[in-house]
């Protein structure tokens, strides 16, 4: 399922980032989650058209090497690397498949990748993926739906987004509709918000230690751009969160 409906969105998925929401809290927030990336390496699991796969090569990543499941998305990903060389390799490929590189990498990003997975067996499997392609102590770093996001709370609709449940269940949590309200045409997607001990689980299982939570934030550009009152809503009911653990 996922990847169809990835695969029918291709390089107008780009335009999630110029929302509110993605540009003043995801992206800072994630950005800053990560860190410093100079001289190491980094694997972009999920990597959709590359955009935080660009991100960390321009602040100074030695290697970036970014994957998706969806054919469409990897394409857009190689058409902009080829516009604005910055020496990113992409490939098509399903996390709950992949092989050992290789090399191991230094960090490991998961940006809407574990939500994706149909049960907790492939969370797993991919979590298992993932470790044994970075190296001792390298860092994993996800964001992704929070799991006990509060689907009555204020609308996310100010901020670019809905998020409604679809009323389906499944191993790891609630079935979740997502829909960018981009101009002129709303995009939605379906993935899933696992829930918190799911994470924890298949990650300390594959190996993972060290698991953090993170909130989201809001940039200070974000605030000076909008107000503090604008942004209210959304860090008391945050649709997102992220996560970090250590191999």
């Amino acid at each position: 399922m996922s990847v169809q409906q990835y695969d029918e969105i291709g390089e107008a998925f780009e335009g999630f980032k110029s929302l509110p929401l993605m540009r003043f809290g995801e992206v800072p927030s994630f950005l800053g989650l990560v860190g410093d990336v100079r001289g190491k390496s980094v694997l972009d699991l999920a990597c959709g058209t590359g955009f935080y796969s660009r991100e960390f090569k321009r602040r100074g990543a030695a290697d970036v090497f970014g994957v998706d499941i969806s054919v469409e998305m990897i394409a857009a990903a190689r058409e902009i690397e080829q516009r604005d060389p910055l020496g990113v390799r992409y490939e098509v490929g399903d996390v709950a498949e992949l092989q050992p590189l290789a090399r191991p990498f230094d960090i490991a990003l998961g940006v809407q990748c574990l939500n994706y997975a149909e049960d907790i067996a492939v969370m797993e499997r991919m979590c298992r993926n993932i470790h044994r392609n970075l190296v001792p102590g390298g860092e994993f770093f996800v964001l992704a739906q929070k799991p006990d996001y509060r689907f009555d709370c204020p609308s996310l609709d100010k901020y670019g987004f809905l998020c409604e449940p679809t009323g389906e269940e499944i191993e790891t949590g609630t079935r979740v509709r997502v829909t960018a309200l981009l101009d002129p045409q709303p995009i939605s997607i379906v993935s899933s918000a696992p829930r918190r001990e799911v994470y924890e689980e298949c990650l300390r299982a594959a190996g993972f230690g060290e698991v953090e939570w993170v909130p989201l934030t809001v940039s200070e550009a974000g605030i000076r751009e909008f107000g503090e009152d604008f942004w209210a809503d959304l860090l008391a009911h945050p649709p997102l969160e992220m996560l970090r653990c250590r191999a």
